[in-house]
């Protein structure tokens, strides 16, 4: 999100996280975009990074008052290791298709607060294709994730009878927009009451 008037109505609906993207080839790429600390009041800010220097992700965790950092690409474990050490949540994103990349995440169980499985794509995120939520009966750590990949209004219902192993939260995106950045609270409200 970036739009200072769809983040006050995203208010009134209090999800627990929210999102601001920090890539410039993303469409709903925040950088640029105030968005001031009394917005969003109660919701854990996110900055959601691809392959960004420890420094950038420092300067925007300042600047937009971040409470985690998603890193979406293909980040070192010691640079997950340094921003949790500086005081921020880490969320790390493994894209998958048909089966979990058991062995990329192992040495980031312990080093960050959550994993996040979205659809792999040739694209970094926001494709709103999805992958087989069935292969995460079998998740093997600790560490609690966060589902995404081209969740929609209908899946909520089915995403709850999965019973999946360390299921935290389920990531809407871009099935829940108006336009790329611009959030469609009445359906937000929706899966509120669904969940």
């Amino acid at each position: 999100m970036r739009e200072a008037e769809n983040i006050r109505s995203l208010e009134g609906v209090a999800p627990d996280f929210m999102g601001l993207i920090f890539f410039d080839k993303s469409p709903r790429d925040a950088s640029g975009y105030e968005v001031k600390d009394d917005l969003a009041k109660g919701i854990a800010r996110v900055g959601v990074f691809v392959n960004p220097a420890k420094e950038e992700v420092l300067e925007k965790a300042r600047n937009y008052h971040l409470d985690y950092v998603q890193l979406h690409g293909d980040e070192s474990v010691s640079l997950a290791k340094e921003l949790k050490d500086a005081g921020l949540g880490v969320i790390k994103v493994f894209r998958v298709n048909d089966e979990l990349p058991v062995e990329a995440m192992r040495p980031f169980e312990g080093a960050v607060n959550f994993f996040l499985f979205d659809t792999r794509t040739r694209l970094f995120g926001g494709s709103g294709e999805k992958f087989d939520w069935e292969i995460l009966k079998a998740y093997p750590f600790d560490t609690p994730y966060f589902l995404s990949g081209g969740i929609e209004l209908e899946d909520i219902g089915h995403i709850k009878t999965l019973d999946l192993p360390g299921l935290f939260a389920i990531d809407i995106n871009s099935r829940f927009e108006v336009t790329p950045g611009r959030k469609d609270i009445e359906k937000i409200k929706k899966v509120k009451e669904l969940l």
